[in-house]
């Protein structure tokens, strides 16, 4: 029978201060407690969107970008750890908060703004599952499309179940896509200090433009803007038990929580950067901008094994989205609109708008079609974040509102120097 209301786990609000934690037990006790909400978080940040931005700028510009994925790793870092201190402090998340603040027509226009990044993510999630789906059995590609709308099913089952569980299934997948690129880079002759060099700020004295596109693109892909309110609401699911430095030991724990899951995250992409660059652009393919071009080439250069893990991998990254998208449309939806609905039916509405675009484009410009649409649907979800952004950084800057709590002076500087930086970016990207 369906469910007829909105339900754990997918339905934050339903499971709130349901994993507590002795305040007494050890240090190692208490984050493995409450670990878990960094890695629904996390898991969003090696979604296909950003396998197609990384291999695209590793194949164009081999590591030459790869300092772009370690400071928007940082930048994420940042941004995440004030969006759980806003949800811990206040018992709001992004989007209650925002509702509170904006009145109607503000409220109106960042919930739209969410929606669209949610719709972006899963455009990825969609032709990254097709892809996977055509890669690992051979279904075409336009098929593959049809068949991720049974990921519903996958919503479904889980239905009514604890947090923990599917904070477990996320684990599970996320180890599968670390394990995965970890074996791929150890097929490949990578020089490193090549890749170390990489690591420092400069951008290509050629193909500047194309350079920015994907810069923004990867900024996009791993500062996604609904992470910030997924991460505001799920991190309430953790209460540290009495005394009176609960909140103070909260926090602690969540800081730790968000840097080493967001640290694993940033590695990821790191990997499949270094990968690209490591594959094609030194064997001379320098304009690899699909995923299944990557798979076709990767098979030759580095084996079938290579071939295979990067197939297993592209589904559990596109699968492990699918759960986390739909615990955010809910807190979207929830937070701005005050409607609470089932979940197999947020799911149904997310995957049916982005169902139409990737159908769209796969049938109008063929399967050449998936590299720049994924590319696309990331620089999407980068001008969709400075709306994001701002309440955030507002809010947690507050003393009237956060208290004691607030977010240092030093950290609210670092934020909005972040928010021109990408404001100018994606200026620069539209009009220039």
């Amino acid at each position: 029978m369906l469910p007829t209301t909105a339900t754990a786990p997918f339905c934050p609000a339903e499971v709130n201060g349901s994993i507590r934690i002795d305040p007494n037990a050890s240090l190692g006790q208490r984050l493995r407690r409450f670990a878990g909400p960094g890695l629904l978080v996390a898991v969003g940040y090696m979604d296909p969107g950003n396998w197609a931005t990384d291999i695209e700028a590793g194949s164009r510009f081999g590591y030459q970008l790869l300092w772009v994925v370690m400071l928007s790793g940082i930048a994420a870092m940042l941004l995440q750890m004030l969006a759980a201190r806003l949800g811990l402090v206040t018992g709001l998340d992004l989007a209650q908060a925002s509702a509170r603040r904006y009145g109607r027509v503000g409220r109106l226009l960042h919930w739209l703004s969410a929606e669209v990044s949610i719709i972006a993510c899963d455009v990825a999630e969609v032709l990254g599952c097709a892809l996977a789906f055509k890669l690992l059995f051979g279904v075409p590609l336009a098929w593959g499309v049809a068949l991720t709308a049974f990921d519903t099913l996958i919503v479904l089952g889980l239905k009514g179940r604890g947090f923990r569980q599917l904070e477990a299934i996320v684990l599970g997948l996320i180890a599968t896509i670390t394990l995965c690129f970890l074996a791929q880079l150890a097929l490949l002759d990578t020089h490193w200090p090549a890749v170390a060099a990489g690591l420092a700020p400069s951008l290509p004295a050629q193909g500047m433009d194309k350079a920015v596109v994907l810069a923004l693109g990867i900024v996009g892909a791993t500062i996604m803007p609904h992470n910030l309110y997924l991460h505001s609401s799920v991190v309430q699911t953790r209460k540290v038990e009495g005394g009176k430095d609960a909140l103070r030991q909260t926090l602690l724990l969540c800081r730790i929580d968000t840097i080493a899951s967001l640290l694993l995250a940033m590695l990821v992409n790191g990997a499949i950067l270094v990968l690209a660059g490591s594959a094609f652009h030194a064997a001379g393919h320098t304009a690899v901008a699909d995923i299944a071009d990557a798979h076709e080439l990767i098979r030759p250069l580095a084996g079938s094994l290579a071939a295979l893990l990067f197939g297993v991998a592209l589904l559990a990254a596109g699968q492990s989205a699918t759960l986390t998208g739909t615990v955010a449309g809910q807190v979207i939806m929830d937070g701005f609109l005050k409607i609470r609905i089932p979940c197999y039916q947020r799911r149904l509405i997310t995957r049916a708008l982005a169902l139409l675009p990737a159908a769209a484009g796969i049938a109008w410009l063929g399967e050449q079609a998936v590299g720049p649409l994924l590319v696309w649907s990331q620089v999407v979800l980068s001008l969709q974040l400075p709306l994001a952004m701002w309440p955030l950084l507002r809010m947690t800057g507050d003393k009237a509102l956060m208290g004691a709590h607030a977010a240092p002076h030093w950290v609210v500087v670092c934020g909005w120097g972040l928010f021109w930086l990408i404001l100018a970016a994606n200026c620069a990207l539209l009009f220039g």
